[in-house]
């Protein structure tokens, strides 16, 4: 294998990664949505439609953070109780399904 192959190879195994990591995300975003909007009492259209607008969110803000803190508004303004600590707990179990479901499919 040349040097040049190599790179290709490289190349083309850094961007499967990072296919793979944003559908991982993506996929780990709804299904925190999803939990949110259960525990704002959304089911339905209004479950879907909340897990998308929290996926839009993280297309605004990259990182966790986003996710973090509309959900965290979200709670406080509808009284839910949920620490930051089970908030961000969630969303690790959450990306630990999402990669599991992504890896099977």
């Amino acid at each position: 294998m040349s040097l040049n192959d190599r790179g290709q190879d490289f190349e083309a195994r850094y961007v499967h990664d990072q296919e793979l990591k944003f559908r991982i995300e993506a996929r780990r975003n709804k299904l925190v949505g999803l939990w949110a909007a259960e525990k704002l009492g959304l089911s339905g259209e209004e479950a879907d439609r909340y897990a998308q607008d929290l996926i839009a969110v993280a297309f605004q803000t990259p990182g966790d953070d986003g996710i973090f803190q509309k959900v965290r508004a979200d709670f406080d303004g509808a009284k839910v109780e949920q620490s930051d600590h089970q908030i961000h707990r969630h969303m690790s179990e959450c990306l630990v399904e999402a990669e599991n479901q992504i890896r099977k499919a």
